[in-house]
């Protein structure tokens, strides 16, 4: 692994930041700072903040635009086709780099100013995301979670279904870079199991869209083969009590979303009949 300098260069690079954003003062200075020195452009699509985020994002002279929510796919999409530069790389405002990744992010980029047929056909890099929680990186729990997040302009686009968004590339190919991307998603566990209520609900509407077929044996089987996934496949229970909760979110938030979707579709029979 290449180790940051001590005083990394600040000078911007051919690079757009776009970030989606609502209510995250807790966060979001985070992730500015983390990409500050790295970007000529940073773009934020608020869909209503009544916080401080907007006056955080002014403090480093972030393009505001406001945007009504679209939806998760949506929104992303709206904040990456506002990006100019080279380069784009997305942010969700609750992550941020850590400095091996800053560091990474600048080299390939200087690479590709430098010689572009050095490159190849690279149209992408991901980023391996990991949890921040209770003072401490997850680093079993969830992991890998490599991200397609650094992409040149006009070789991605925003695809997947609400809330699971996903960039994916249109041209090119991807690879990987060194470093860790921080995501501050669970300020409590208490706050973290309320958002899975709502992208469960959210996930479900989409599962109904796309003709996605409930049943009791999804409802019974899923959560605990997402519960065995974290455990034994990712080995959550390394992280300590952190990764046994880890684990239980995950079978809790699957089970949720299958509960929904069945309600609705017992619901929708029953209003039909």
């Amino acid at each position: 692994m290449n180790t940051p300098p001590p005083n990394p260069p600040t000078d911007p690079l051919p690079l757009s930041v776009s970030i989606v954003c609502m209510d995250n003062e807790s966060t979001i200075r985070r992730t500015l700072e983390s990409v500050r020195p790295l970007a000529t452009e940073i773009i934020a699509l608020d869909s209503g903040s009544t916080d401080s985020t907007k006056d955080i994002l002014r403090e480093f002279s972030v393009q505001i635009i406001d945007q009504p929510w679209l939806g998760h796919v949506k929104q992303k999409q709206a904040a990456l086709d506002l990006c100019t530069q080279p380069w784009i790389l997305h942010m969700d405002s609750d992550e941020s780099l850590e400095p091996e990744l800053q560091q990474s992010i600048r080299e390939v980029i200087e690479k590709d100013i430098a010689n572009p047929q050095a490159m190849g056909n690279v149209g992408g890099y991901e980023l391996n995301r990991r949890v921040w929680w209770a003072g401490k990186m997850l680093n079993h729990a969830w992991q890998p979670e490599h991200r397609l997040r650094l992409v040149r302009n006009a070789s991605a686009e925003w695809a997947g279904y609400d809330p699971h968004d996903k960039l994916v590339l249109t041209s090119g190919s991807a690879a990987r870079l060194p470093g860790v991307m921080r995501h501050d998603t669970i300020p409590s566990i208490a706050e973290f199991m309320q958002r899975q209520i709502s992208h469960a609900r959210i996930a479900a509407e989409s599962y109904e869209r796309l003709n996605r077929k409930p049943s009791v044996l999804k409802l019974v089987a899923s959560p605990v083969g997402a519960w065995l996934k974290q455990m034994v496949i990712r080995q959550a229970w390394r992280d300590g009590w952190r990764g046994w909760c880890a684990a239980s979110a995950a079978e809790f938030a699957t089970a949720i979303k299958h509960m929904i979707l069945l309600e609705r579709s017992f619901k929708q029979d029953d209003d039909e009949s």
